[in-house]
């Protein structure tokens, strides 16, 4: 059977380049289906198709709208859920010329306010859903901000289907002047806030000729298919999401909406998903339905027997894997073949796992500040536990190591960010003679494969010297049964504050645990949960023991992209 060809795009500078180069390839296919009735209805359930072409021709139209309305040049902040119209705005101003700002939508109204302020927004989108945020915000009259517009038909308020439909007359009637706006792509064109493990988060300037380059690079390592199906589960006000937004319309794939964390397996059935992109807890939750199914139908040992033939027969290129687990891939919609990655760190035994089903598994690095993939695996480059090798574009080395190769990563590349708006000293910090300092350690295997070991300033260092890495142990911590997360951190000794003890946080999934040990008390729990830390323990050299554990069933403090607040959780464990 004749393989398919992966989807590749040219060179370009920008977005607006990259768009009407998939719309001239693509205009039929269809790039976006939304789903028209009420989540969990399960009746009578309709759909709209969106072509390339007509998501060009609506992403015009906004566009010449806010043109008409005196906005050419301006900074436009966007805040809500994954939708469509979220895309449309977004592509307007990118091809527009306009500053685009997406702010998370999960902000409380003081931090949104203040995003709105620090960033000079002038006109806000916003999702329906947050109207007694914006009511607030008005009232308050505390930004620039001049047009509230509602991504949805919204009573009350200027929204972006009514400006799509003016900006089609206005177009009707020779208005071009967005048409022909000469995007430029080495500027700043996106203005994103990190996620805030810091109480005031920095704002990053992006250009468009570094995303572009990013995606370009990333088509050139992972293979998407024009019968592929994406869903869009990363928060596009995230970097890591809005870029995977763009790869998948360069990629001529479909993409679909979720309807939310508890209807996961349900939208991968209902859409024929084939292509998942996610960050380490939600493939994390997506392999524990798969291990719940496998435990419940008392297959857990025949699993592990087909596994080894299946593995076996691999050595001799036969393939069997998707034949012989239908049953679990059927459990993720029967269609899944390919999941990246990226964000934090992933346990390498579920990598190795899905690939084990025949689920194609990779995983990336990256940051907001570099646009955002430096490294990802391929085909070609592939080890459990690895993050893969630079991206074309990307010059990438390991500055100071020490004696086991470990040292922070510096990188080079058109993908690195502009620096941080109005924030000169803090961009000093990470940008120095032409390299950006990402502040996380990793080392290279002989194969040139990088291996993250964890973030510099979370890295423990004992009085003797030894290092720690919270990471690698919490990856062990997460797997005991009951265990939903975990933070690893250093307590300092009452009698010796320079001498620091491996201690961990532990949040227990109470449903699991009354089923496992049934109703037991937390001290109870506490023990159970201290007897697998132990067992741990011994698989450790012992400087790196843990020897301190806090049990609760309260999560841990965290940004909107589920990375942990270490700060905020030190000071209450300090208290």
């Amino acid at each position: 059977m004749k393989e398919k060809k992966p989807a590749q795009i040219e060179e370009v500078q920008n977005i607006k380049e990259l768009i009407y180069q998939v719309v001239q390839k693509y205009k039929d296919r269809i790039a976006f289906q939304i789903k028209l009735t009420p989540v969990g209805q399960k009746e009578n359930v309709t759909y709209r198709s969106i072509s390339y072409q007509e998501l060009l021709e609506d992403v015009n139209a906004l566009g010449t709208s806010l043109y008409q309305m005196g906005l050419k040049d301006t900074r436009i902040a966007i805040s809500g859920r994954n939708q469509y119209g979220w895309v449309v705005a977004h592509l307007s101003n990118l091809l527009g010329g306009m500053l685009s700002i997406p702010l998370d939508k999960d902000l409380q109204v003081e931090e949104l306010e203040n995003s709105l302020i620090r960033s000079k927004a002038k006109v806000f989108f916003f999702d329906e859903k947050h109207e007694e945020k914006i009511k607030m915000i008005q009232e308050r009259n505390q930004t620039e901000v001049e047009h509230f517009i509602c991504l949805t038909e919204k009573e009350g308020y200027l929204n972006l289907p009514s400006l799509i439909q003016q900006g089609k007359q206005f177009l009707k009637q020779g208005k071009k002047e967005f048409l022909e706006h000469e995007v430029d792509s080495y500027g700043m064109s996106i203005l994103l806030f990190t996620s805030g493990t810091t109480s005031k988060s920095k704002a990053v300037m992006l250009s468009q000729y570094g995303i572009a380059m990013n995606i370009y690079d990333m088509l050139l390592v992972e293979h998407f298919y024009e019968d592929d199906v994406n869903i869009a589960f990363l928060p596009y006000h995230h970097i890591f999401g809005s870029t995977c937004m763009l790869v998948m319309l360069a990629a001529g794939v479909k993409t679909v909406f979720p309807d939310g964390l508890r209807y996961i397996q349900a939208n991968l059935k209902e859409y024929g998903v084939s292509v998942f992109v996610g960050v380490p807890v939600l493939v994390d939750k997506m392999y524990k339905t798969i291990e719940k199914e496998i435990e419940r139908q008392g297959k857990t040992k025949l699993i592990a027997v087909a596994t080894k033939i299946s593995n076996f027969l691999l050595h001799f290129k036969i393939d069997i894997r998707r034949k012989i687990f239908r049953q679990i891939l059927d459990a993720l919609g029967g269609k899944i073949r390919f999941v990246i990655s990226g964000g934090a760190p992933l346990d390498k035994r579920i990598a190795q796992k899905f690939t084990e089903f025949g689920i194609e598994m990779v995983q990336g690095y990256g940051l907001t500040e570099t646009s955002p993939v430096l490294v990802a695996e391929d085909r070609e480059h592939h080890k459990y536990g690895s993050i893969g090798i630079p991206l074309k574009h990307v010059t990438l080395e390991i500055a100071d190591p020490d004696e086991k190769g470990v040292g922070e990563i510096r990188v080079k590349g058109p993908n690195v960010m502009l620096g941080y708006y109005e924030n000169e000293e803090a961009t000093k910090e990470v940008l120095r003679d032409g390299w950006f300092y990402t502040g996380d350690l990793a080392y290279r295997d002989p194969d040139g494969l990088i291996f993250i070991t964890g973030r510099k300033k979370d890295m423990i260092v004992l009085k003797n010297g030894k290092k720690v890495f919270p990471e690698e142990l919490e990856i062990l911590i997460n797997r005991i049964s009951g265990v939903e997360e975990s933070m690893v951190f250093g307590m300092p000794e009452a009698d010796d504050p320079n001498d620091i003890k491996v201690s961990c946080k532990v949040v227990y999934q109470e449903n699991e645990i009354k089923e496992k040990y049934g109703d037991i008390s937390e001290e109870e729990i506490h023990q159970k949960i201290w007897e697998e830390i132990k067992k741990i323990n011994q698989t450790l050299p012992p400087y790196k023991y843990i020897k301190g554990l806090i049990v609760t069933k309260e999560p841990l403090i965290k940004t909107t992209t589920n990375k942990v607040k270490r700060m905020e959780e030190m000071k209450l464990i300090l208290k």
